[in-house]
């Protein structure tokens, strides 16, 4: 089980992913594209979102001292 944490236009949130196979950076920027269209991440209602929205995107992977895995998609910025 994984949490993906997606940050856009100033807000975050988590969505759970329920996979048991490693996602490519291509799959999460995808996945948080269709998940944030349909509504399905509570706080980032963005219907319009364009198919491309998250392609400058930088994708940090963390696994949690439960076992779990973090995954965070977000803007870059100027510091790192």
């Amino acid at each position: 089980m994984a949490v993906l944490n997606i940050t856009y236009g100033g807000l975050s949130a988590d969505y759970p992913l329920d996979v048991d196979y490693p996602l490519t950076d291509r799959d999460v920027r995808r996945i948080a594209v269709e998940v944030v269209r349909s509504g399905g991440v509570r706080g980032l209602p963005v219907a319009s979102l364009g198919e491309r929205a998250f392609d400058d995107y930088v994708v940090d992977r963390f696994d949690t001292v439960h076992g779990g895995r973090r995954i965070y998609l977000r803007p870059k910025v100027p510091f790192g």
